[in-house]
């Protein structure tokens, strides 16, 4: 009997981890996939390379709060596999939806309802959550509009990453010994930014391991039913199977629905979400890599938007300047203006950079995600308290 849940179990972990891989996958390697810089293969294969180094390492602190510090006492093994029934259970609800998983938030909501339902909710530990759910996306969206206000336009000006035509590196034969060298048509500014944009997937790949991998597996490790390093294996392994099928979608489409912004604005979300989910996942929060990247595409935009308009003008609300959510498409070339100034019409020509309703329905699944899986293990766990 043992053995059959704890075979559900590992089968309910492998379905949550390759749904994460799903997602995940698209949004660290969407944009370099999308510019031509790697195929979808090697994507996936660098994506589970660095998502088990991440929950190898900074992932075991964000293991250690979802299987020991929600709750007080230890998860039972028929317990974490209805939890995980419950994570599964959101995830699909959000594909549903057609919008990112908010995997880690579903995870503690679950954990946090059979808490309640036990009576053994560490509250000051959820608290603790929550206030970082909440600081997040402010702190997101102010780094996305500082950039986005005083530095994007000059960055954008200066750095344009593309790919040309042809490999970007080849054999020189010339000599006796071939050496490396750049592609008939390679630049050595393509060649830095293509360095760059590989290096900073796989910081998002990290990211995304180290908040995502002990979301698929914490239950069965706090029941004892996985010792943590075989855990951590069975999930890089789901989230890469997720990586290699189900993304190769999600890369070709990330991005579309919240905006159509060039590969510049895509690594500058990249290092901010990164940098935020790897922090608080080293602290131990469980955080949603999903939420810190939609808040600074729309920091972004703002502050793109708001250049036009002096800081003391915005303050007062002397502001006779439309603002025109877009221009993050602006070609390198355009003229910058001195914050105040109007935009030309060649910057401000973009397409809007990103669309409300889908603002508004990514941050209500923020909201229904993590209560709808609360309430439904909460329920659960009070009609069946023997689990």
């Amino acid at each position: 009997m043992v053995e059959t849940v704890l075979l559900v179990g590992v089968i309910a972990s492998i379905f949550v981890g390759f749904n994460i891989g799903g997602s995940s996958t698209g949004i660290a390697w969407g944009p370099a996939v999308g510019a031509g810089l790697l195929g979808k293969a090697t994507a996936a294969a660098l994506m589970t390379f660095f998502v088990f180094l991440g929950g190898w390492t900074v992932g075991r602190n964000v293991m250690d709060t979802l299987s020991g510090d929600i709750i007080a006492i230890e998860i039972s093994l028929a317990a974490g596999v209805a939890v995980l029934f419950f994570i599964g259970m959101g995830i699909l609800i959000a594909n549903v939806f057609g919008v990112p998983v908010p995997t880690s938030m579903t995870t503690v909501g679950a954990i946090a309802g059979l808490g309640l339902a036990t009576d053994t909710l560490n509250f000051e530990t959820i608290g603790w959550i929550v206030s970082w759910w909440i600081v997040t996306p402010i702190l997101a969206l102010w780094i996305g509009a500082t950039v986005g206000r005083y530095i994007y336009p000059e960055l954008n000006r200066r750095f344009e990453i593309s790919a040309s035509e042809g490999p970007l590196l080849g054999l020189d034969r010339s000599g006796s010994v071939p050496k490396p060298a750049l592609g008939p048509n390679t630049t050595y500014q393509e060649l830095g930014g293509t360095v760059t944009v590989l290096v900073i997937g796989c910081y998002m790949a990290f990211s995304a391991g180290a908040s995502n991998v002990p979301n698929a597996v914490a239950p069965l490790v706090s029941s004892g039913a996985l010792e943590i390093n075989t855990a951590i294996i069975v999930a890089t392994v789901a989230i890469g199977l997720g990586g290699f099928t189900i993304a190769r979608r999600t890369m070709e489409s990330v991005g579309s629905e919240l905006s159509d912004i060039p590969l510049l604005a895509a690594l500058i979300v990249m290092i901010t979400a990164s940098t935020i989910t790897t922090a608080l996942s080293w602290a131990g929060i469980p955080i949603s890599l999903v939420m810190a990247s939609v808040m600074t595409i729309v920091g972004l935009g703002w502050g793109r938007a708001t250049r036009p308009v002096t800081a003391r003008e915005a303050v007062r609300g002397d502001v006779d300047t439309e603002m025109t959510m877009g221009a993050l498409k602006a070609e390198p070339d355009a003229p910058i203006t001195q914050i105040g100034e109007e935009e030309s019409d060649e910057a401000l020509s973009a397409d809007n950079l990103f669309n409300p309703r889908a603002i508004m329905k990514y941050v209500s699944m923020w909201i229904i995600g993590p209560s709808m899986s609360t309430l439904l293990a909460y329920g659960f766990f009070i009609a069946v308290p023997f689990v």
